[in-house]
C-alpha cells in the first residue's frame, strides 16, 4: 500500500551530501531571498551566492529541484544551443555522473538507448546529458547549493498574509510558522507565483482570448487536436441516453466559444518514475478509496479497441537503471483533466483553482492526482474489464525502491504546468516566440527558449454526442530559438521594485507553453539573480537595472542570449517531432 502524501513541511532531504534545511532561528536575513526550491530557484540562489551575496533559499518541499528531480528526467529543451551558464553546468554534471561505471547498477551503460528527446542521451561532443534519474538530479542540486554556500530554510509562504512592504518594496516575507525573512531583493521561483501575488503584482490566470494579443494559438479551441480520445466514445452516464447526464468531469461545449478566453488551467500530472528491475521494484497496490467508475472513460476507450496514443496509455521514456519518466500520452492517460479548477464560474464566491488554494488544499488535491495515476496503472495491470493482452503489457512495472524513499517512492512535486502569469510592461506572446515581423521584438534578452508552444488539454467535453478533450496545442517553432525579455521577468513600472519573477513571468498562455521548460527556468533563474545583485550594488530598482551591464555579466557567466550561428540552430531537431511535455 502506498503511504499517504507526507506533509511537505516534514520532508527531509534524502541525499547524504544535502544541505540540511533550517527550521528555526531568529536571524533570518539575506541580501537575496529566493522563494521556491525548484530548479529555477536553485539556479537563482547559486548565482547570487557566487556573486558574493548572502542568500536564503526557502524550500517548500525539503527537496531541491522541483520537477527536474521529481521525475522529469527526459528533458524538454527544443534546442541545446540555448543552454549556458548554470543550466549547462547542471546537464554537464549529469553527464559526468553517468561516465562512472558505478552509476550503472541495474543495467550497463551500453544497454541504455542512445537518444533522449531530440538529442543524444549522453552527448560526447557537448558533454551534456538529457536523461537522468530523479535522485541524481537532486544530488547534483544539493552539491551546487552546498558549494555556493546558500542557506536553505524549510518552510512555506503564509498565503493568508501579504508580503511586508515599504511602499513598492518588499522588506520581508512571512512563513506559515510565523517566521519572517528579511532581504534586499526577492525572487519568486515558485510554480504558482505565490510571492508575486503576495506583493500585489499584477497577474492573470487561464487562457487569454486570441484577440487580446492578436494570437491564433491561445484561447478555447475546437476539440480536434492531438492527445485526444478516439471517435465514438459515448459521453453519457448511461450510454446512448442524454437524459442520464454527462459522465463526471465532462462539460457541455459550444463552438461559438472558440477563440474566447477562459479561466481554465491546462492539466497537471505527476511524472511517474517506474521500473521493471525486480530487485528494485515496489508493486503498485490499488489505492485507498479506488472507484472503478473513475476509469469509465478508459474502459469505454478499451472497448472501442483503443490502446492509447502510439499504443501506450502513458509513456515509458527510458531513464538510466531501468527506470522511466512516464508522462501523459493520449486522450486518457496520466493527466487528470479538469481537476485543477472549479466547475463553478470564476465570479462565484466558492470558485477555486490551483492558485487560490491553501497549501493544505493543494496537498489534498495533489493526493487525488497521485491516486488517479496509481489507480490508472493498477487498473491497466489488474482490472478484469481490461483485456488480458493489455494487462500483460503493463505488468511487471512498479515504483523504484531507491527513489523518493521518504515519500512512498512517489515524486515530491506535482507537475504544475501553469499557475499565475505576471502582467508587466512587456508580455511575451506567440509573436515573440515566432519572432513575427510587425510585432515588438525582444531587445533585452536574458535567455532563450526553443520548445514547441505546448498546452495540454484543459477540459473534457461533449462534442456532437462524442466525448473529446479540448485545449491541446502543439505549435512548432521550427527549432529556432527566441530571446526572452528582461522586462517580462520584472513587475511593471510602478509596482514592486525589488522582486523578480523568472518562472511565472509576463507571457500569454500559449507563449508560456514554450517558455515553461525546466532548462529555460534555470536560465532565467540565473539571469534574475544577476539582475538582483546588480540592483543591490547600484542601489536601484529591478526596473532600472542597466541592461548593458546586465548583458555583459550574463555573457561573462556563459549565458546564451542569442544564437549567432544560424546554421547550427536550423540544423537542430524540430520541436514539431517532440512529444508533448
Amino acid at each position: 500500500m502506498i503511504c499517504r502524501l507526507i506533509p511537505l513541511l516534514l520532508l527531509l532531504v534524502s541525499s547524504g551530501c544535502a544541505p540540511k534545511p533550517e527550521n528555526k532561528g531568529s536571524e533570518l536575513h539575506a541580501d537575496v531571498v529566493v522563494y521556491g526550491d525548484a530548479s529555477v530557484g536553485v539556479a537563482a540562489a547559486v548565482q547570487a551566492a557566487r556573486m558574493g551575496k548572502s542568500v536564503i533559499l526557502v524550500s517548500q518541499y525539503g527537496h531541491l529541484g522541483g520537477l527536474t528531480s521529481s521525475g522529469l528526467g527526459y528533458t524538454d529543451i527544443g534546442n541545446r544551443e540555448i543552454l549556458g551558464g548554470i543550466s549547462r553546468e547542471f546537464y554537464h554534471r549529469v553527464y559526468l555522473h553517468y561516465q562512472d561505471e558505478e552509476a550503472w547498477v541495474q543495467q550497463k551503460k551500453e544497454e541504455f538507448p542512445k537518444h533522449g528527446q531530440g538529442a543524444p542521451a549522453f552527448d560526447e561532443e557537448t558533454e551534456l546529458a538529457s536523461v537522468f534519474e530523479p535522485k541524481v538530479a537532486e544530488m547534483i542540486f544539493d552539491q551546487m547549493i552546498e558549494e555556493a554556500g546558500v542557506r536553505v530554510i524549510e518552510g512555506r509562504l503564509d498565503l493568508d498574509q501579504d508580503a511586508i512592504m515599504d511602499g513598492q518594496r518588499i522588506t520581508a516575507i512571512r512563513l506559515e510558522d510565523g517566521r519572517e525573512i528579511r532581504g534586499k531583493m526577492f525572487i519568486d521561483a515558485s510554480y504558482e507565483g505565490d510571492l508575486m501575488a503576495a506583493a500585489g503584482v499584477s497577474f492573470t490566470v487561464g487562457r487569454e482570448a486570441n484577440a487580446k494579443y492578436e494570437e491564433v494559438s491561445n484561447a478555447i479551441t475546437l476539440p480536434v487536436h492531438s492527445n485526444n480520445l478516439p471517435d465514438g466514445i459515448d459521453p453519457y452516464v448511461v450510454m446512448g441516453d442524454p437524459a442520464s447526464g454527462l459522465l463526471p468531469g465532462v462539460n457541455e461545449y459550444d463552438e461559438a466559444d472558440v477563440g474566447k478566453g477562459d479561466h481554465r488551467l491546462q492539466a497537471f500530472c505527476y511524472r511517474m518514475c517506474l521500473t521493471d528491475a525486480p530487485d528494485n521494484l515496489v508493486p503498485i497496490a490499488r489505492p485507498e478509496g479506488y472507484d472503478e467508475a473513475d476509469y469509465e472513460i478508459l474502459f469505454r476507450a478499451l472497448d472501442s479497441g483503443h490502446r492509447g496514443q502510439w499504443g501506450q496509455f502513458y509513456k515509458f521514456s527510458a531513464m538510466p537503471n531501468r527506470k522511466t519518466d512516464s508522462n501523459n500520452n493520449g486522450g486518457i492517460s496520466t493527466d487528470f483533466i479538469g481537476m485543477n479548477y472549479s466547475s463553478l464560474p470564476p465570479d462565484h464566491p466558492d470558485y477555486w483553482d490551483w492558485t487560490t488554494l491553501s497549501h493544505h488544499e493543494r496537498e489534498e488535491l495533489a493526493a487525488k492526482h497521485r491516486d488517479w495515476q496509481l489507480g490508472l496503472v493498477w487498473t491497466l495491470q489488474n482490472h478484469p474489464r481490461v483485456p488480458e493482452d493489455v494487462r500483460e503489457n503493463y505488468s511487471g512495472w512498479g515504483l523504484p525502491k531507491d527513489e523518493f524513499t521518504d515519500n512512498g517512492h512517489w515524486p515530491y512535486n506535482l507537475y504544475v504546468r501553469e499557475g499565475r502569469r505576471m502582467v508587466s510592461d512587456f508580455v511575451m506572446t506567440e509573436h515573440q516566440c515566432r519572432q513575427d515581423a510587425g510585432y515588438p521584438q525582444v531587445t533585452d534578452s536574458v535567455g532563450m527558449g526553443a520548445y514547441t508552444m505546448d498546452s495540454h488539454h484543459v477540459q473534457r467535453v461533449n462534442w456532437k454526442g462524442q466525448l473529446k478533450n479540448e485545449g491541446d496545442i502543439q505549435m512548432s517553432l521550427g527549432g529556432k530559438p527566441y530571446p526572452i525579455s528582461y522586462r517580462s521577468i520584472v513587475p511593471a513600472r510602478g509596482e514592486c521594485e525589488n522582486l523578480l519573477v523568472p518562472w511565472c513571468l509576463s507571457s500569454s498562455h500559449i507563449a508560456f507553453g514554450s517558455i515553461r521548460m525546466e532548462p529555460v527556468g534555470m536560465v532565467l533563474g540565473q539571469s534574475a539573480a544577476t539582475a538582483a545583485v546588480q540592483a543591490i550594488e547600484a542601489g536601484t530598482s529591478v526596473q532600472d537595472v542597466e541592461y548593458g551591464k546586465l548583458k555583459e555579466q550574463l555573457i561573462k557567466d556563459g549565458q546564451k542570449l542569442e544564437i549567432i550561428d544560424k546554421s547550427s540552430a536550423s540544423a537542430s531537431p524540430s520541436p514539431a517531432t517532440l512529444p508533448a511535455n
